[in-house]
């Protein structure tokens, strides 16, 4: 009977797996556009000063408040693998330059809207790539030319870009006190290696703990330890303080063999614990004799060495993270020792003063008044925990932005003026490259224009009228500048107005953008396999009512 069946055609070939699902062809193209026009809508309403907020509740009831990109999709969970990939947009615009993670998706969720209308006309989303890509690369090379070259010392200029970045936080009305912190902050930290400057906002630490008010939150010349001292006996405060940082532990190691002690009478049991003992005063000895009274560790300390440093008035932490021991030698100018012979006066880093202070329940260790640090910490205060989370996630912008300028010091106007002139400029392009790659870099031209619509209707504005008003400023020469003035409820130039941006943020909006959504139009089939079954009690098997994907 098989053989039959197969002759005549009856018999179906299964391939893939049983519960496996498979869209194809357009339904998959147009599922996957779907699913990230969502999730550009989601965001599109949070962009500008006059964005919403989204109050998102996670599984365990913890409640988020916040109009940021990157926080939203990654507390949203999102289950579509196509949404899946502009949420990693979204991350990668947020790693490499920490701001314009909300304008990365919007984007590009609009370029899959455009390119949804092309494969209504029969244009292969081929051709639709490439004119994407074509337009990326020229509105690159445009932004690059649009953008001002400024002086990395030009105080004014970083705290236009920073205010810029925080005017739509929820801490914007404090944040004169944000851009100063953030403005000092990276001036500390950033180096010059070879022809190149290098900020690296990792090597600033920020520490949060609910409590006392946004007015409590500072810079801190030096480093917080969320550590406290290891020995009552030990001193909470040292003045000029000489520190040793340990990277090996001031405890008896463990032999790596198995051996047998056989001890015959007390005696005996009292010179091995008196050997113990001496030993371990030798190590404290050893510091002490290369000139520390702070010890921070990155191990662990005995019992018995505590006692000793407390004696000797060294105030030690143990368990120090290895990060906040990279840290501490950056802002201290010692070196992290591994072996406690090798620990000379040479080795130590120095601070005006290391105290342990009670920050809310908690004990913390301050290290302050560092010479030269190369790393620094800020400590955010605030009335309660989600306002200290939404005040970091601001002070994370702020210093972002002031690190792009100082690795890349070129900035451009902000409030959707950079993206009306590119739109102007694409759709002159796009009449010189003609045939269907033509339409393509239209609809890019169209889509990049998405930012200033939404900023305009997220103030109340209406589009159509700012957008003919913003495109007739653009037809006139100098007219770069204007873009929506959210406040105002008009166009304005947004040189004059001070809201600018780097343009490094823009150069990687634009490129991960056009990569998320030409990964998208390039899948033509989606296959899935069968979701995992739940065992219930009864026995394995999906439960009544659930149907495999």
């Amino acid at each position: 009977m098989a053989a039959t069946g197969a002759a005549t055609g009856t018999v179906p070939v299964l391939v893939l797996k049983e519960g496996t699902g498979r869209t194809r062809g357009k339904t998959a193209q147009r599922n996957n556009i779907m699913a990230a026009k969502i999730i550009g809508e989601v965001l599109r309403s949070t962009l500008g000063p006059r964005g919403m907020d989204k109050m998102l509740v996670d599984s365990l009831g913890d409640v988020t408040v916040t109009n940021d990109g990157a926080t939203i999709l990654k507390e949203i969970d999102v289950q579509h693998p196509a949404a899946k990939m502009l949420v990693e947009a979204a991350k990668t615009q947020d790693n490499v330059v920490g701001d314009g993670t909300t304008s990365v998706v919007i984007f590009a969720s609009e370029l899959l809207r455009k390119a949804e209308e092309l494969l209504d006309q029969n244009i292969h989303p081929t051709l639709v790539v490439s004119g994407y890509r074509k337009a990326a690369q020229k509105a690159l090379e445009e932004l690059n030319q649009l953008a001002k070259e400024i002086k990395r010392e030009d105080r004014e200029t970083l705290r236009k870009v920073a205010s810029t970045a925080v005017r739509s936080k929820a801490i914007a009305s404090a944040r004169e006190k944000i851009i100063d912190m953030a403005i000092k902050a990276v001036k500390t930290i950033a180096e010059q290696r070879g022809d190149k400057w290098v900020a690296d906002v990792d090597l600033i630490q920020i520490t949060k703990k609910a409590g006392g008010s946004f007015a409590d939150t500072r810079l801190i010349n030096g480093l917080i330890i969320d550590k406290e001292v290891v020995h009552a006996g030990m001193p909470k405060r040292i003045e000029k303080a000489k520190i040793a940082l340990l990277e090996c532990p001031l405890e008896i190691e463990k032999t790596e063999i198995s051996a047998e002690i056989r001890i015959r009478d007390p005696t005996q049991m009292k010179a091995f614990l008196d050997e113990e003992a001496k030993m371990l005063k030798e190590m404290v000895d050893k510091i002490r004799k290369a000139g520390a009274n702070v010890v921070f560790c990155q191990k662990g300390i005995d019992d018995m060495a505590q006692h000793f440093l407390a004696k000797q008035g060294v105030l030690a932490a143990r368990r120090i993270k290895k990060s906040d021991m990279e840290k501490l030698a950056r802002a201290t100018g010692g070196r992290i020792v591994t072996n406690i012979d090798d620990l000379t006066g040479k080795d130590l880093g120095e601070a005006e003063l290391v105290e342990e202070r009670r920050i809310g329940d908690d004990k913390m260790i301050f290290v302050e008044g560092c010479k030269n640090p190369k790393s620094v910490g800020i400590l955010i205060r605030g009335g309660f925990e989600r306002f200290v989370d939404e005040a970091e996630r601001g002070i994370h912008d702020a210093l972002s932005v002031i690190a792009d300028v100082y690795e890349d010091p070129k900035i451009v106007p902000g409030g959707g003026a950079i993206e009306a002139e590119l739109s102007k400029r694409l759709r002159t392009y796009a009449a010189k490259v003609g045939g269907r790659e033509q339409l393509a870099i239209e609809a890019f031209a169209d889509s990049i224009e998405v930012i200033p619509k939404a900023l305009a209707e997220n103030a109340g504005l209406d589009p159509i009228d700012i957008m003919v008003d913003m495109r007739a400023k653009h037809e006139k020469p100098n007219g770069l500048g204007w873009g929506v003035d959210v406040f105002a409820g008009k166009t304005a130039d947004m040189w004059r107005q001070g809201v600018i941006e780097p343009k490094s943020v823009k150069e990687q909006a634009v490129k991960s953008a056009v990569e998320a959504a030409a990964m998208i139009l390039r899948i033509d089939d989606l296959i899935a396999a069968a979701k995992m079954k739940t065992e219930t009690k009864g026995g394995g098997g999906p439960s009544p009512g659930e149907m495999p994907y």
